[in-house]
């Protein structure tokens, strides 16, 4: 309970000299309609609904922070959402539903002779992997989500920067949600922890590498299999007002483990990157990605949680390749629409060990395709991170049309951490 009373203290402090503060929020959501063709049915399927409900909001006041994200796809989302090939949390073939906190943090930051700090507690991202794909450019998630990201737990995260070298550590539950409203196994903090070490060689680039040891996360009460995880991340993101570009390149490999014994091995590579010019955004992403295969339920797209034993059918690997054209945004007021289209060439073959899996009997096919078509919705000035806390977050790089990383400060100078939502990315046409 020490960690919401920090919460709450921060938000009360905070709300007590609004003059000295700095308050940003947003609400967003995405009306989509996709044909999955073939999928778990092995028909095709068409199904519309909203997505990524969400608000979020920050706040600063002094050396304080708060940093809050409310997901609703609880609501909208019960049946999950159409994904060939995603997984997790007991749906397959479909992307779960987020919890309904989806971040809820508060924080302290400050520096000394050079060097940085900050100390965040609540729940959020621990500091593993890579960004939440909810902020990257594409509408539909990279298979390999539970691989390259571990988020909705109760976390405790230090971190310190020293010139262009960030280092984060954290303390957490390993159980993950059991549905949008399940709060977290409070008798289970602590028992799991992850660490990531960053390099920012040059404006907008950064290097990370992660590890983590994750104890039963799909059993709740414990007892399950643990997860020995690893990442390594390349990332670039450069915006102006009028043009953004963006890659990324991630490694990740978890291994499931009992009593020491590695059971499976599941690996992934992902590349992805996104060109904007006046508006227009163009984006591609690749990814190979091993899934550990379960037995459905009656609902093909479910799985029993928590599994019935320590083992799986096998491991499926899933090669994605999707392309995204997003138009300029219509802009009326605070509000911004912004259509889009994505389509996603899906291919399944036999992992390691293959066991009994068979994507021809699930799906009629180890060759799929999804088009997805939908409208982004924005009103405020969205997170331009989400996984980062405290001086872990980066400035962003805004080129010479907006706020410089570290142009204003002296060599050296450990820059005041710059907020989750910047005025600068939201005025950019190029924004998501």
């Amino acid at each position: 309970m020490r960690i919401w009373h920090l919460v709450t203290l921060a938000a009360l402090v905070a709300r007590r000299d609004s003059a000295a503060q700095q308050l940003s929020g947003m609400v967003q959501a995405i009306p989509v309609v996709t044909r999955a063709d073939p999928t778990a049915t092995r028909s095709a399927l068409d199904e519309g609904y909203l997505t990524q409900p969400a608000a979020m909001g920050h706040v600063m006041w002094k050396q304080l922070q708060g940093i809050a994200t409310l997901n609703f796809e609880g609501l909208t989302l019960k049946r999950g959402e159409l994904t060939t090939g995603g997984y997790g949390e007991g749906y397959v073939d479909r992307r779960h539903p987020h919890s309904y906190v989806h971040e809820l943090l508060a924080g302290v930051e400050g520096a000394r002779s050079g060097v940085s700090a900050s100390l965040f507690a609540g729940r959020g991202f621990a500091p593993f992997g890579s960004d939440d794909p909810m902020v990257r450019p594409f509408e539909k998630y990279p298979v390999n989500h539970h691989l390259a990201q571990i988020l909705e737990r109760v976390v405790a995260i230090g971190a310190v920067r020293a010139g262009p070298v960030i280092g984060e550590f954290g303390v957490f539950n390993g159980d993950e949600p059991i549905s949008p409203g399940s709060s977290p196994n409070f008798d289970r903090f602590a028992d799991s922890w992850s660490s990531r070490v960053t390099v920012l060689p040059v404006e907008g680039a950064e290097l990370s590498a992660s590890i983590a040891r994750v104890a039963s996360p799909e059993v709740r009460v414990g007892h399950g299999l643990d997860q020995h995880k690893a990442s390594a991340v390349a990332r670039f993101d450069r915006l102006t007002n009028d043009t953004w570009h963006y890659a990324l390149v991630e490694w990740a490999h978890t291994n499931e483990m009992t009593r020491g014994i590695t059971t499976t091995r599941l690996g992934s590579v992902l590349g992805e990157g996104a060109y904007c010019r006046a508006g227009t955004i163009v984006a591609g992403r690749i990814e190979h990605t091993d899934r550990p295969e379960e037995e459905p339920l009656a609902d093909p797209f479910r799985t029993p949680r928590p599994s019935t034993d320590l083992s799986n059918l096998g491991v499926s690997r899933w090669t994605t390749f999707t392309v995204s054209l997003s138009s300029p945004p219509v802009r009326t007021g605070v509000l911004s629409a912004r259509p889009f289209v994505e389509v996603e060439r899906v291919h399944v073959s036999p992992g390691t060990p293959a066991g009994i899996f068979d994507a021809v009997l699930r799906y009629g096919s180890s060759s799929m395709w999804m088009l997805t078509a939908g409208i982004r919705l924005h009103a405020g000035m969205m997170h331009d991170r989400m996984g980062r806390y405290g001086v872990a977050l980066p400035a962003m790089a805004m080129g010479t049309a907006g706020r410089a990383a570290a142009s204003d400060s002296m060599p050296g100078m450990p820059m005041p951490t710059a907020m989750p939502m910047s005025h600068s990315a939201a005025d950019s046409r190029c924004a998501m």
